[in-house]
This record gives structure tokens, sequence and C-alpha cells, in this order.
């Protein structure tokens, strides 16, 4: 196949850190390919699937960052899209809300007398007789908190969100994530604060721990990278929908790269200097050539998928959370989103909702394989158990399943993905790894668009000047303070590791 475009860089994948980086090179005057598997959609994860006049927020996604430069671009990008919507979230457990960040003395008051004073016998047990060594999530959370609020409020959601179990993934990921909350200081304050009876129930707004509103694009995150898209092809650059990368090798004589992808159409064949990627770095691997000694290491790298199933219910509004942590165990469903509490305008009529269940799952399992309506109806089924609709209600459902969402923390992770960087860094000075899934960490989307923003800089310098590794890693990152606060392009996410062997 002959080559069909000659461009100075070529970027594989159309989601926020592809499209920051197509958007900001095409601004600075470089020609641009982006290339995109999804034949209908830009954004990833980030995307807005649309179906009869419903738009569904795949994942959920709030607009904020605390890096200006971010919060800017957006504003760059689509300066009149944005809409100011409330922010709230809960845990559903036994036919309770509960706030979420957790509120351990509010937990103690829903769950009831016999049940609170077990959850306290547990946890003065594991404060007087704690486990002497702490290597597990299940661990740290038992001597902190007692087995029974572990049981209760962390075991459930926690190992249907990463499909391990909690005593496979490290300690250190529980006291970056739950810090902040004592059952102590929670007892002593109920009690001071019992002396007034008169307590509002919890609505989800109590706790202001987060963000107490956000910004959202009004028809969905899908609006905000379709505006990226369209002012990249206005720029010059070129987007190819529907095709996805089959091979890519670097010429040994002037450096520059080939890329090869298959389409359902007309397959193309870029020549380009420099190539950004965002797909899986487990598929990058597999598709250079020639293949690269780290393939085995590559190959090991895992990931956790997920799908959502969209349900059409005849209502104003179900519940006024954005979404709602499912915490029972005797239903599959993790999450459940509210699309009208994101925006009114993802949904097309006012008498109706449209919820979206989210299955945590892996490719291929009994989940993802399953068909849309055995899908559809578990969905049914589990809503209508829950208490939060009634059957008749419900009209219609659709399936949209997202493979490799979160990048799994397993005990090999770090040397695989640090063997791999090293190889290519020391190799490839014009292949540029960016994003969540190139780079196998789970960022957010302004994390993402960072390694974008930084890696355009360092193909305008001509030399890696900026560390992209370093965003997500050196600072904590908390959704709180002011949007657009801090200036450096930094900040953190934990995320679960699996704990290693002994």
């Amino acid at each position: 196949m002959a080559i069909s475009r000659r461009v100075d860089v070529a970027i594989l994948g159309a989601g926020p850190a592809g499209l920051t980086a197509a958007y900001l090179l095409t601004k600075a005057g470089y020609s641009v390919c982006v290339i995109e598997r999804d034949e209908a959609y830009v954004g990833g994860i980030s995307r807005t699937v649309e179906h009869e006049g419903y738009r569904f927020d795949i994942g959920g996604h709030r607009f904020f960052s605390k890096s200006k430069e971010v919060v800017d671009l957006w504003n760059e990008i689509l300066p009149a899209g944005f809409i100011e919507r409330p922010r709230m979230s809960r845990i559903y457990y036994d036919g309770k809300f509960y706030a979420y960040p957790l509120r351990a003395f509010e937990a103690l008051r829903n769950l009831g007398v016999l049940r609170s004073a077990a959850c306290m016998l547990s946890y003065l047990r594991w404060k007087l007789f704690p486990k002497p060594e702490v290597r597990s999530f299940e661990d740290w959370v038992v001597n902190n908190f007692g087995r029974k609020l572990f049981s209760t409020f962390f075991k459930t959601y926690t190992e249907k969100v990463w499909g391990m179990g909690c005593d496979e993934i490290s300690a250190d990921w529980a006291a970056q994530r739950i810090k902040g909350l004592s059952l102590g200081a929670a007892v002593i304050d109920g009690v001071k604060r019992s002396l007034n009876l008169h307590h509002a129930p919890n609505d989800g707004m109590a706790a202001k721990t987060l963000l107490e509103s956000f910004r959202y694009p009004r028809l969905g995150p899908g609006m905000m990278w379709e505006a990226a898209r369209d002012k990249v092809v206005e720029h010059g650059g070129e987007v190819l929908m529907g095709h996805s990368l089959a091979r890519l090798s670097e010429r040994p004589r002037d450096g520059r790269w080939v890329v090869t992808t298959t389409a359902a159409g007309e397959p193309a064949r870029i020549d380009a200097q420099h190539v950004i990627s965002s797909v899986p770095m487990r598929e990058l691997a597999s598709r250079l050539h020639p293949l690269p000694r780290t393939l085995p290491q590559a190959s090991g790298l895992k990931y956790r998928d997920f799908l959502t199933v969209a349900l059409m219910v005849r209502s104003e509004d179900l519940f006024p959370d954005n979404w709602i942590y499912i915490h029972d165990p005797s239903v599959k469903v993790g999450r459940i989103q509210n699309f009208r509490s994101w925006s009114p305008d993802l949904i097309p009529a006012d008498d109706m909702a449209c919820v979206g269940l989210e299955y945590f799952c892996f490719e291929g399992d009994g989940l993802w394989s399953a068909a849309d309506e055995d899908l559809v109806a578990l969905a049914k089924r589990e809503l209508v158990k829950l208490g939060l609709c009634a059957d008749e209600a419900i009209t219609g459902g659709v399936v949209v399943r997202q493979d490799k969402a979160y990048p799994v923390y397993d005990d090999a992770y770090t040397s695989n993905v640090e063997a791999m960087r090293t190889e290519l860094e020391a190799r490839y000075p014009g292949l540029h790894l960016v994003g969540r899934n190139g780079m196998h960490k789970y960022n957010n989307q302004d994390h993402a668009m960072m390694t974008a923003m930084l890696t355009v800089r360092n193909i305008e310098a001509g030399e890696r000047v900026y560390d992209v590794w370093g965003v997500n890693e050196d600072a904590e990152y908390h959704e709180a303070g002011a949007d657009g606060a801090v200036q450096a392009l930094r900040s953190e996410r934990m995320v679960p590791r699996r704990v290693k062997a002994a």
C-alpha cells in the first residue's frame, strides 16, 4: 500500500488526550492526522452515546480541574456549552441512603440499634487488638473501622469495581482514599448533636467535603470532544474514523514513522515525524515493528471493563443524585447514574427519566458476553429489586459496552510498565505515550489532557523537556477547592494495587 498521507504528527486515539494534542498542534501550525477505531464517536470513555434521542454519559464525567491551563482549554474549545450542576452522590445500602463520602455517625444511626452495637463492638475489638501486619485493603479498613463496617460499606463495592478480593488490594490505596474519616470522632460528634433531636434527613447534600457543584457540557462530555474534533479539522487536521492501528514501524534511514491502519472502507498508510499514542500499551506493543523486547511484559498488562445498561423510565425523576453507589451484595450492579441530574437536556421528554446501571466486568466473561436483551432484563430486575422503580414504569433499555475502562494495578504492573517505557523512550524518541490507557495509569480526564499538553511542548521543544509521567504522581489531588486554582499540570489519584505475594 502506498503512502496516502504525510504529516508532522500521527495521533492514535481520539479520546481526551489524543484530541487535546491534535487541537494544540494544529493550532500551532503542525499537520496532524488522528486515527480513531470507533466509526461514530470521538471522546473515548468520555464520549456521549445517543439512542432514540436519549444521550448517555459513559462512566460520568465531572468537568473539574485544579489546573488553570486545563480549565482555560475547556473554555476555549467549548466557550458556550457549559451549565452549572449540583454535585450529589450517595451510597445505597439495605434500602437506605448514606452520604458519600461516608459519615460514620449517620451510618450507625441508619443501621439501627442492634447492627450499630455490633459495629461498635467490632470497632473496639479491632482497635484494641489490631492486625500487627497491615498488607491489604481489608487489613487497613478492618483495623480502622472493624470487620462489621468493613463488610457493610467497603467490601462489596470495591470488589465489584476491581474484580479482585479486598485481601488482594494493597493497604496504601485504602489509606489514601478513606483518610479523614474517623469513627471515634464521628461518635463523639454524634453524641453532641444528639442533644438536638431535629435533624434534617440526609438528602445527599449534607456532606460537603467534595464539590458542591461542577460544570458540565449541556449535551454531555461528548459535546466537548466533538467540538475539539471540529476545531482540529477547521485548522487543517484530519480525523479518520473507523480506522484501527494495524502496524507501526520506524524507518531507520530517517527516523520517520509509517502508521498502517485497517478500516471497513479504505485503509490508510500515514508517514509522520512523530506518533502520539493513547491506545492501550498492550495493543501498541503487539503492533510495533519490529516487536519490542518487552512484549512479554506489555502482554501481561490487564484491564477492567464495564458496561452500561440505560433504562428509560416513565417518571419525571427517580432520585436527585448524579449517581448512587450500590453496596448491596445481592445485586450485580455497582453504580447507577441518573442522566437528568447530569443535564436535563440529555433526556428528550419531560415526563421520562433515564438511568444507567453500570456493571464492572472483564472482557469475555459472562456479563460482557451476555446478549443485550438478557442484560436489559437483568438491569430491570435489579432496579425493581432495589426499590428504585416499578417494573411497569420501565419502557425500554439499551446496552453500551466499554472495554479497557480501567487499567488494573496488579503486583506486576509497575515493572511491566516501567520496562516498556524504558525501552520505547530509549529506542524511539519520536514515539510519545499519553492518556489513561496509553500510559496504563488510572487518570482523570484532566490528567489525560495534561499528559497531552506536556507532550505537545516536548514536540515543540524538539526534546523531552517535560516529564509526562510525573502527571498524576507527585501531589495530592481531590475534587475540592477552586476550579482552575492551580497553575501546575501535576496531580495525583490513587488506585488499588494488588498486594505482592509474601
